[in-house]
């Protein structure tokens, strides 16, 4: 990352494919995300989705503990 580009975390909408990175999940994963309504996303236009970082935060924080 260059020291002109925005730090994904001061970011307040992200781009899928940045979700993806700072979940560090992949971006299809991100997309199933989205189309089952577990991951929230506005919509800015038909072919522009964005998600916001309190969505990110909210869907970290449901994900259940690791069990054994």
């Amino acid at each position: 990352m260059s020291a002109t580009m925005t730090a994904p975390a001061d970011r307040l909408l992200y781009k899928p494919e940045d979700a993806a990175e700072v979940l560090s999940i992949g971006r299809s994963f991100v997309y199933e995300l989205m189309a089952a309504g577990e991951l929230e996303y506005v919509e800015l236009s038909r072919r522009c989705r964005r998600i916001k970082r309190a969505a990110l935060e909210q869907y970290v924080a449901k994900l259940p503990p690791q069990t054994h």
